[in-house]
């Protein structure tokens, strides 16, 4: 089954993808950074019993499997496709996860939580998003009693999830709107109505392609409606004056602009050698020309498809021996050549 990211969304739209994640705790057992490897045994398998046919609810045919017997390398893999966090990663006690074949749905077992579950769905689809993420959490806490207090709500093993639990997000292509002096302030104005906007690519001040993310701040206080609600508008609101930005842009540098996106599609068709950050810079400059109908692909593609696949983790697994750092940018070069979109 094809993966979500492979199938073509919204190509007139900067919007990525959607997710939803609710964390939720079991309240027989204390957090997982307080229990001992029996304990965390215990409750991953308990867990995998009770809930092994939450895939039902959505008709969804959903495998479970023990992260703590996977490799670190298919471990990164998955992270690199957002399906689950960094501290699973590097987590060495039991845990588990059940994995919907596309991918669109996840239930992480036994992380910085006992349950994480994870909606995604390409486009500014939030709604669709919360709905089968809250219809696994009624499946779910019809099996379990979670770990919940009259006053403060669901209890997490970090306090910021405190409340609802609830982590609405969106990722938004901003390569215009991002380049502008006062992109910071509008970050900071996003943020004091309680959404946070960062980076998804790269480090400190530096991100690669253009890609970010729009989550809420608070999970406390505020009703699950509300989070969402929050996010969607503040996404919505950052797609729009990405938009007039390049349409005027386009207005006033035409050929400059296409000059741009065709340059970095030369480069991609033709490199031999690529490192992560060209790929992404390039990606990027596709992106915007595709969704600008500057380049017209022969068929409906999904270009993050492309970013996804040239990250280091899943090209190892593709090649599935090591590589050097120089094997490496050439895979990544071999890998955009074969499957970067025909345009006319």
């Amino acid at each position: 089954m094809a993966k979500w990211y492979d199938v073509p969304g919204n190509m007139d739209s900067n919007v990525v993808y959607s997710r939803i994640r609710l964390v939720r705790n079991w309240a027989d057992y204390p957090f997982p950074g307080k229990m001992t490897r029996e304990q965390s045994l215990e409750l991953t398998g308990q867990l995998c019993e009770r809930i092994k046919d939450v895939g039902s609810v959505e008709g969804l045919k959903i495998r479970y499997g023990n992260l703590h017997q996977i490799t670190d390398l298919e471990k990164r893999a998955l992270l690199e496709r957002r399906v689950i966090n960094r501290s699973l990663v590097k987590k060495s006690d039991p845990a588990g996860l059940f994995l919907s074949d596309d991918e669109r749905v996840s239930i992480a077992i036994n992380g910085d939580d006992h349950i994480r579950i994870q909606a995604i769905e390409k486009g500014l689809n939030l709604s669709e998003c919360y709905r089968i993420a809250n219809a696994a959490d009624d499946y779910i806490s019809e099996q379990i009693e979670y770990s919940f207090d009259e006053k403060y709500g669901y209890l997490t093993a970090f306090p910021t999830n405190v409340g609802t639990g609830l982590r609405a997000s969106v990722i938004v292509h901003l390569p215009m709107l991002s380049r502008k002096k006062n992109f910071n302030s509008l970050v900071a104005d996003m943020g004091r109505f309680g959404t946070i906007i960062r980076g998804v690519f790269g480090e400190g001040s530096e991100n690669y392609g253009s890609l970010y993310q729009v989550s809420n701040q608070k999970t406390l206080g505020q009703t699950e409606k509300d989070i969402v609600d929050l996010v969607y508008k503040a996404a919505a609101e950052l797609d729009a004056q990405e938009r007039r930005l390049r349409k005027e842009a386009l207005k006033q540098r035409p050929v400059a602009c296409a000059d741009e996106c065709y340059k970095s599609y030369g480069v991609l068709k033709y490199a031999r050698r690529l490192t992560g950050k060209d790929s992404m810079e390039f990606l990027s400059q596709i992106m915007a020309g595709v969704t600008d109908g500057i380049l017209v692909t022969d068929e409906p593609c999904s270009i993050y498809s492309l970013v996804i696949g040239s990250q280091p983790a899943n090209l190892l697994g593709r090649a599935e021996r090591p590589l050097s750092k120089e094997e490496l940018e050439v895979a990544r070069a071999d890998f955009l050549r074969e499957k970067l979109p025909e345009i006319h």
